[in-house]
């Protein structure tokens, strides 16, 4: 255990040995790094503990600045921000580690420790023996509410009370139903970009028209391909996604027609993944849990509106797609593995339907009406499915409410009001 200062707060730091595969102890060990924090005028304090729940999959916690929702959970709480398994100062998945393995099966059988059920087996441990095992409260982000789902129903002991932003999950729906509810909610978003911006239209067309002229690299020598640009609709989920998107096209070009270097940069940045490659890896197989293989199900639900050939050009959002795999440098290394996930035939089932029912941890969630990643219907299903959920459902928040907005304060009084 380390400990420093960063501004606004105290920073403590626990790494734990865990097994790689919960069922087999025997079977090697893998590392979970956490970071804790507490505000400088309390750190002697007997405080309650937040565990955080990040985002993904294959994404690390946040890393503290000044402000915003880290410093409100702090007036309240000692914070855990959890590197989940495979990410952050955790042991790392990263493309060398995935090309040791001999086979793409072998490769695949190590990701699927990678799930969310070893992720609440790694935080129980963490709680158990760092913490003493005193009950916590989360909050998971996203992703981090899937998890939540998963330690409702395995480890409910654990928990004081949970908090979820745009992040619940539906409990029967495979990756198939997702994609089917998300692709519209994408076509939504596109069609508002391109109302409310209508000369992107023609900048885009010009835009596509160039990659599919001659190959365009960038910087790091991936070729941009149409299909790659239209990923970065990705970025239509966010509270100021639209604009940011908007900036980028407006200067994609330069006077001689040719891409400018500026946006390329930007391009390769937001489309790499060189930061979190388990992001796209195990995106489908997160919604997996029973029989029936994910089948590269975006794909298999994309309607013929999002061809690249189409014009205006329609972006698409969070999805996975198996050309990534072959034009992404960054995801190459996991290409025989992500193949071979998406035919497993069965896989572990995450949520315990029965024992949710039955739950009587307080759960309080944000369930965002025009969620482009996270289908509120879903979402709504499964407050009902539940027991003791509190869903604040509302419009005035994209994805990201957590980071843009009070979502948090809001969640943290929704019980007093």
């Amino acid at each position: 255990m380390t400990g420093y200062e960063v501004p606004g707060a105290v920073v403590r730091e626990h790494e734990v040995t865990v097994p790689l595969h919960w069922s087999e102890p025997d079977a090697g060990t893998t590392t979970v790094f956490a970071r804790e924090l507490v505000a400088p005028d309390r750190r002697d304090d007997d405080l309650p503990l937040l565990l955080f729940l990040q985002g993904g999959p294959g994404g690390k916690s946040p890393r503290p600045t000044r402000g915003g929702w880290v410093a409100r959970a702090l007036r309240d709480f000692r914070m855990v921000l959890l590197d989940q398994r495979g990410t952050g100062r955790s042991s790392r998945v990263t493309g060398r580690s995935i090309s040791r393995f001999p086979d793409p099966a072998a490769a695949a059988r190590h990701l699927l420790a990678f799930r969310a059920d070893s992720v609440v087996a790694d935080a129980e441990h963490l709680r158990t023996t760092v913490y003493g095992g005193r009950r916590w409260t989360t909050l998971g982000q996203s992703y981090g509410g899937f998890v939540t789902l998963t330690y409702l129903s395995q480890a409910p002991e654990g928990l004081e009370r949970c908090l979820v932003t745009g992040g619940l999950a539906g409990l029967h729906a495979d990756a198939r139903e997702v994609y089917r509810r998300t692709w519209p909610r994408v076509a939504a978003k596109t069609r508002r970009f391109h109302e409310r911006y209508p000369a992107d239209a023609a900048r885009l067309a010009a835009v596509a028209d160039r990659l599919d002229a001659a190959p365009v690299l960038l910087p790091d020598g991936d070729r941009l391909t149409v299909r790659r640009l239209q990923t970065l609709g990705h970025a239509l989920g966010t509270q100021s996604g639209p604009e940011e998107l908007h900036w980028l096209v407006d200067e994609a070009l330069d006077e001689d027609g040719e891409l400018a270097d500026g946006f390329l940069d930007e391009v390769a940045r937001r489309t790499s993944y060189w930061d979190n490659p388990l992001y796209m890896t195990l995106q489908e197989v997160i919604y997996a849990g029973g029989p029936g293989a994910t089948g590269w199900a975006a794909e298999a639900e994309r309607p013929v509106a999002f061809d690249p050939s189409v014009r205006p050009l329609p972006f698409t959002g969070e999805m996975v797609f198996p050309w990534m795999f072959e034009e992404i440098a960054s995801l190459r290394a996991f290409g025989p593995a992500a193949r071979a996930l998406a035919e497993v035939e069965e896989f572990p089932a995450l949520y315990d339907p029965v024992r949710l029912a039955a739950n009587d941890v307080p759960v309080d969630a944000a369930v965002y009406l025009d969620d482009m990643y996270v289908d509120a219907g879903l979402s709504l299903e499964t407050a009902e499915a539940v027991g003791n959920v509190r869903a604040w459902v509302t419009n005035e928040f994209e994805h990201d409410g957590l980071r843009t907005g009070d979502v948090l304060d809001r969640l943290l009084t929704i019980r007093s009001r």
